[in-house]
Formats: structure tokens, sequence, C-alpha cells
């Protein structure tokens, strides 16, 4: 089974307007609402794969029920601590000539929330997958990733951790199955501006000695490098599309490289089918629905 953890999820309200006027009032021509967090979104892309996952994390007031709903309306079982207090937070997204986002805080998180979502992750067990992604809130203490993979260190669970600089630093120690830093946020944590594949390759090679089991680097349009646990480097190109959308590409190239590895086995395979949902989020206005990502897939075959 694989469980997703989204620690401060949230309801995207995406304005599109022809320009934006500061100071002034502004109308808009169309918006959307889409309901997300990177766990919740590498659920919601699983799910379109026909990979099951249970989605934790927490939730409150009427936007955490809407986030709730959202979810297990794209097929996501859910399992949320929910709040007492607050609201889940609101992101807005302006596009205009430029965009803008203006992100909501989210509500604070009280120890014992804290403990109830640490019992939930008791119940998983040997050959689960776990996918910790994203930022953590202010409320919660900056070392819950690690918290998380100790507890959890007594059992054969594969850790996916997508996150930057020493929060992913920090978890190494915990021999994470798979983490996926950009080229620019590897370059980041050593403190050097990479600019050559093979510098890109060296570095990630050192996380694999660090700890990590398969590292995998995304790098936008120069496609993206995967340094598995047997130390084989892995390369694949870039398909092709209309960029319309950042948001949750990076989480949908997760969802598709666990995706891979869980229908063939085969990291060259997952990197493709990766690289096709990262596609296929990016050239449409939501996150990758099927048929997208297979066409995409048929790329880089």
């Amino acid at each position: 089974m694989v469980y997703t953890v989204t620690f401060n999820p949230a309801i995207d309200y995406v304005v599109h307007t022809d320009e934006l006027a500061v100071g002034m009032t502004n109308r808009s021509k169309s918006e959307q609402m889409y309901v997300g967090g990177k766990g919740i979104n590498v659920s919601m892309v699983l799910a379109e794969l026909g990979i099951k996952s249970k989605a934790l994390g927490f939730v409150a007031g009427f936007t955490g029920r809407a986030i709730e709903d959202g979810a297990k309306e794209k097929g996501v079982e859910t399992d949320f601590v929910h709040l007492e207090n607050g609201n889940s937070r609101i992101n807005v997204k302006i596009k205009s000539t430029e965009e803008t986002e203006l992100n909501g805080q989210g509500p604070s998180i009280p120890g014992k929330a804290i403990e109830e979502l640490f019992a939930k992750l008791d119940g998983l067990k040997d050959g689960d997958i776990l996918v910790l992604a994203g930022s953590i809130p202010d409320t919660l203490p900056s070392d819950i990733y690690e918290k998380i993979l100790a507890r959890l260190s007594d059992r054969k669970i594969k850790a996916v951790v997508d996150a930057t600089k020493d929060l992913l630093l920090n978890v190494l120690k915990y021999k994470p199955f798979l983490i996926k830093p950009n080229n620019h946020e590897l370059g980041e944590m050593f403190g050097v501006k990479l600019q050559t594949e093979d510098e890109i390759v060296a570095y990630a090679k050192k996380l694999r000695e660090m700890g990590a089991v398969n590292v995998l680097i995304s790098m936008a349009g120069d496609g993206a490098i995967l340094v598995d646990e047997n130390d084989k480097i892995h390369k694949c190109g870039v398909c092709k599309g209309i960029v319309k959308n950042s948001v949750g590409a990076g989480d949908s190239m997760v969802a598709g490289f666990i995706a891979g590895t869980a229908e063939k086995g085969d990291y060259e395979y997952a990197l493709k089918l990766g690289t096709a949902t990262g596609g296929a989020t990016a050239f449409s206005d939501e996150l990758a629905k099927q048929d997208e990502i297979y066409k995409l897939l048929a790329q880089l075959q």
C-alpha cells in the first residue's frame, strides 16, 4: 500500500485576468478550484495510474472537508487527522501577464494531533511505501520527517522524500528508497552551481553515498537523470508539448516513478513513466490524466 502525507493541504483558487492592477478592483475572466498539496497530488495521480493509496495529514474546518471530499472524488482513500480549530488554507493563484501567488498559512497543529498522525503511521507494514513531500508548517517540529522515519525504521518501508536542503539531507541516514531534488536544489545542498550532466551525476552519487537508495534529478527542459540503487545511470529526455502549468508536475513525476516500479520493477521504465506523467500535468490545466500519460510515454519508448 502507498501512503502519502500532506501536512498543510490546500484549495488552490486559480484566477485568470487580462491584467492585474494593484490597488484597483480587478475582474476575472475565469476561475477554477483544485484540491491539493504535494502528497495529495501524488495520491490523485497514482489513482489515475491504477495504484491505490491512502492520503494522511491534517485538515481543518469547512475547507478541510472540501479537500477531503475532493480527494475522495478523485479515487483517493483518506485518513486525515481532523483539527478542532482553524481552517485548511486557500492558495490564490492569479494568472495574468505575470503569475502571482498568495499562499495561505494554514491551521495551527497541536501536539495531540501530531500523536494522532503517528498512531496512524504505526499501522504501516513491511513493503508499504510512504511518501513525504513538501515543506513543513511553522507549527510542526522542523525535524518531523526525521521523527517519522526514525519511528518506522524497524520496518521494511520504502520512504519517498521530495523535499529541499536540510529537510532532505537530514533523512538520508534512514536510507530513503527515493529522493527527487531538481538540479538547482541539488546544487544548493552542496553550495555549488552545477553546470554539466557529469557534475549533476557526481553530486547525485554523493547523495547515494550518504544513504539514498535511488536519486532522481529533474532538470525541467533538459529531462531527468536517475542514479539507481546499483549506481547505474539512466537518462531521459522531455516529452513534446506546450507547457501550461507547473503546479504538481514534480509530484506527478514521483507518482509515475512509483507506479512504474510497481508495474515492472524496472528503473528505466519507471523513469520514463515518471517523465511522461510529469509532462502530462505540465501540458494540461490540472493534474495528469491516464490517456495523456500513456500518449506521452509512447514518445519516450
